[in-house]
């Protein structure tokens, strides 16, 4: 019996559009719409434009009921890659003054349209970044470190765009 419960709540739950299993309410909107994120950091990394657009198209679809459309969406997204940096954050307690961790930062600007609820657009920056260890080989972690980093930048968004907490 409580199977069954558990499964007419989900039921009820997935057939109420506005609402995503995130807890984001996009209201009465139907679509995104998700730029490019070109990359003008002074820095740049080539896979990273892509990989970050890509994981935010594929967390609104994953976790929201909106239809990706190429252009016009209900909620539209646009900006760019602003800033993609790594920087020394510990010293090792030595005479030398190595470094025992780095930190990769990226920060995207996002300008989100909401066509259906204009008071709720915005333009804003978004930072995230992820720590390693000095002595690893950054090329041999920077995919790993975007990856993770991407992530976290979109399920940001997301929530900022759609959160309803």
């Amino acid at each position: 019996m409580k199977k069954i419960l558990v499964f007419l709540i989900i039921g009820f739950l997935s057939a109420c559009g506005g609402y995503s299993f995130t807890g984001g309410d996009v209201g009465n909107a139907k679509t995104v719409s998700i730029d490019f994120f070109p990359n003008n950091a002074d820095l740049v990394q080539p896979q990273l434009s892509p990989q970050f657009t890509e994981k935010l198209r594929d967390i609104f679809v994953q976790q929201t009921p909106l239809n990706l459309q190429e252009r016009g969406g209900d909620l539209h997204f646009e900006g760019s890659v602003t800033d993609y940096r790594i920087e020394p954050i510990n010293a090792q307690a030595d005479d030398f003054g190595a470094v025992a961790q780095n930190r990769l930062t990226v920060v995207v600007n996002v300008i989100f349209t909401n066509k259906l609820e204009p008071e709720k657009s915005f333009e804003q920056r978004f930072s995230r970044f992820a720590d390693f260890d000095a002595s690893e080989d950054f090329s041999a972690v920077e995919g790993q470190l975007i990856d993770q980093i991407t992530q976290e930048l979109s399920e940001n968004i997301l929530n900022q765009s759609i959160g309803n907490w």
